[in-house]
């Protein structure tokens, strides 16, 4: 057993994407993605005597004026039993950290929030992120299920928004084009404007756009009517999982619901792909009334999904001291930010 560098996609993708607990966040494009903004990343395997992938984990270098550190979300990928592995894996990040002068190393893993996992995160010697690293606590929907079986579940609320959408003859597409991305970028700005939100730049969106379209791993739906953009989700599909990413409308597609449709539609192409689940992402506690996304975590629930809470971020400290700094200007951050 050694770890090693994999410069190679196919092989990476062919391990990660068969792992059920895997997504697009250990892919091999979310990290061309990072490195097209000129970030440093990093792909380390655990390979067996016949040269087989076993682990791995993949992380982008983040620069920060407060200090320098490795983030890894969404891994490491391995089995979580396998002791040996688990610290020959940690103990490759901990070097690489090191060897790549940061202050700190993030990890949020794939891993089900238990006793079990905290206990194991402290045993790896690693303590909890004062922020999080991407979403912490998902909506999820079995696609296993039929679609009768999810509106079953959903609420009546959600069901009579699909109806209201559907009678309204909203029109549905799903495109992978340059002016896709760029509409999708114009309304989320205005989006950001009525929902008091900072946007995500037109660069950040659309480098990670044509990241992920190049294996034909993104679409972008858009519900219009009347020629007029009612709303747009931008979904990614990779191995297991559909998850919608990002999603953004008007005040016309709010009037009209048109969210519901793009969903069911979204769906409809992940079985296509043969994904096993529907990640709708971030929702936070049901009695969290105060929080900023309060309202769409409720609009998420409505779908009837299954609540899977991560373990959070933890950060293996490399260098002490100036981890304070980190330490508190993350934990001011987050009573700021409401989050």
């Amino acid at each position: 057993m050694k770890i090693v560098d994999i410069e190679d996609r196919t092989r990476w993708d062919n391990f990660v994407s068969t792992r059920t607990e895997a997504n697009f966040l250990q892919s091999w494009d979310f990290y061309e993605f990072h490195r097209s903004r000129g970030n440093e990343v990093v792909r380390r395997a655990v390979v067996d005597d016949d040269n087989s992938i076993i682990a791995a984990y993949a992380g982008v270098v983040e620069r920060a004026k407060r200090g320098k550190y490795l983030a890894i979300a969404g891994g490491p990928i391995l089995d979580w039993k396998a002791s040996r592995v688990v610290r020959e894996v940690f103990d490759d990040i901990k070097k690489k950290g090191q060897e790549l002068g940061c202050v700190f190393v993030r990890v949020r893993p794939q891993l089900e929030l238990s006793k079990k996992s905290l206990d194991l995160m402290k045993k790896l010697g690693l303590k909890k992120a004062p922020m999080y690293l991407s979403v912490e606590y998902a909506g999820i929907l079995d696609l296993n299920k039929t679609e009768e079986e999810i509106l079953a579940g959903a609420s009546q609320g959600f069901r009579r928004k699909l109806r209201k959408a559907m009678r309204a003859e909203i029109e549905i597409s799903a495109e992978t084009s340059d002016e896709s991305i760029r509409n999708f970028c114009t309304l989320e700005k205005k989006h950001a404007e009525r929902q008091k939100y900072v946007a995500f730049s037109t660069d950040f969106l659309t480098k990670q756009f044509e990241a992920f379209r190049k294996n034909n791993e993104v679409i972008i739906y858009i519900a219009k009517k009347d020629n007029e953009i009612l709303a747009m989700n931008f979904m990614i599909f990779y191995g297991p999982e559909a998850s919608y990413h990002y999603g953004v409308s008007s005040e016309l597609g709010t009037k009209y619901s048109a969210a519901p449709l793009l969903h069911m539609e979204a769906m409809r192409e992940a079985r296509k792909r043969n994904c096993i689940r529907y990640n709708l992402w971030g929702i936070v506690d049901p009695d969290d009334k105060e929080h900023r996304f309060y309202g769409v975590s409720e609009f998420k629930r409505s779908f009837g999904c299954d609540e899977l809470k991560y373990t959070p971020a933890h950060d293996l400290v490399l260098r002490p001291l100036a981890y304070k700094k980190t330490l508190l200007v993350e934990t001011m951050r987050k009573k700021i930010r409401h989050v």
